[in-house]
């Protein structure tokens, strides 16, 4: 398989706690930037897809979040600003931000990665559109895998990561 993008989820992936902290505050862990160049450097198109919906509640902007995640050199950012509840079809585990971003830049979804640290979103909106699925153990991902693994049992990872890196190698090791 010729691999195309990565998808990487932000909060608990990219850096933080998997809880929301400000793109002002926020700070990518140690080796997420690595992380980033070494898939960059595989030549894949990067991408950041996240839910915000603190967006809506008027705690940031998407300004804020667009300019956190050109520092980090992606080729673009996927934010959902939404609320759960409003049901919206780019809010994971919906699909809309991956589809988005296959129409913006005519790449194939079961040719991408999605990275991220939670079981119940990252995983199943991977899963729903046939992409590789890494689930890492930072941020939610000790809880995703233990806890709170009923909430995705359908799905299974294909390769469960320490960190971003670990992901990174992973995929410039066995797909890339």
């Amino acid at each position: 398989m010729k691999l195309e993008a990565v998808f990487i989820d932000r909060d608990g992936t990219i850096g933080g706690t998997g809880r929301f902290i400000h793109p002002k505050d926020f700070s990518p862990y140690p080796f997420s930037l690595e992380a980033i160049r070494l898939l960059q450097e595989a030549g894949l198109k990067l991408f950041a897809f996240t839910n915000q919906h603190r967006i809506s509640r008027g705690e940031a902007t998407l300004e804020d979040f667009n300019e956190e995640f050109a520092k980090y050199g992606l080729d673009q950012a996927y934010i959902c600003p939404h609320e759960p509840e409003e049901r919206c079809r780019c809010h994971k585990p919906a699909t809309g931000m991956l589809e988005k971003a296959a129409m913006d830049h005519g790449i194939r979804l079961d040719r991408s990665v999605v990275i991220g640290d939670v079981g119940s979103t990252d995983m199943q909106a991977a899963a729903a559109v046939r992409a590789t699925k890494i689930i890492v153990r930072t941020g939610w991902g000790e809880a995703s895998l233990g806890d709170y693994r009923h909430t995705w049992a359908d799905v299974e990872p294909d390769y469960i990561a320490s960190n971003l890196l670990d992901a990174a190698h992973w995929i410039r090791n066995y797909i890339a």
